[in-house]
């Protein structure tokens, strides 16, 4: 019982906890936003949001690389903190100018994915993959 109260860790338990996280946010980005914008594309690319006057077209580009390649990058633990940088700038340009930073919609519906998303790179973006990656195993 002394153990559970304990503030002490395993680096095992560590790279489990990171193992998960990564898995966890970078798979759900991956499977429910990044393809089905990428499944879209056609009807989004005329329509998607272009917050830096670049193009609908290439915003929805930059924002499928975002939820697509990186959040796969960030599963597998490959140039994990490039991944989670990429990703904290899209989740900040999706929360601070999609959603303009407010937590609930007119409806009183919540959206705080964005925050939880934003919460969780940026985690994995200061603590790095763990040893249970790609760059763990390449020693990185």
């Amino acid at each position: 019982m002394r153990k559970f109260f304990s503030t002490q860790y395993s680096e095992t338990a560590f790279n489990v906890a990171v193992l998960v996280l990564r898995l966890t946010f970078g798979l759900i980005l991956c499977f429910y936003y990044g393809l089905d914008k990428l499944r879209n594309f056609g009807h989004l690319q005329n329509v998607f949001p272009d917050p830096f006057h670049i193009g609908h077209r290439i915003s929805l580009g930059l924002v499928i690389f975002a939820e697509l390649l990186c959040a796969l990058l960030l599963a597998l633990g490959l140039f994990t903190r490039f991944a989670a940088l990429i990703a904290c700038f899209s989740m900040c340009v999706a929360e601070f100018w999609a959603h303009k930073g407010h937590v609930a919609t007119m409806n009183g519906m919540l959206h705080e994915q964005a925050w939880l998303y934003l919460a969780a790179f940026f985690a994995i973006l200061l603590v790095g993959p763990g040893r249970i990656s790609v760059d763990g195993a390449m020693g990185k």
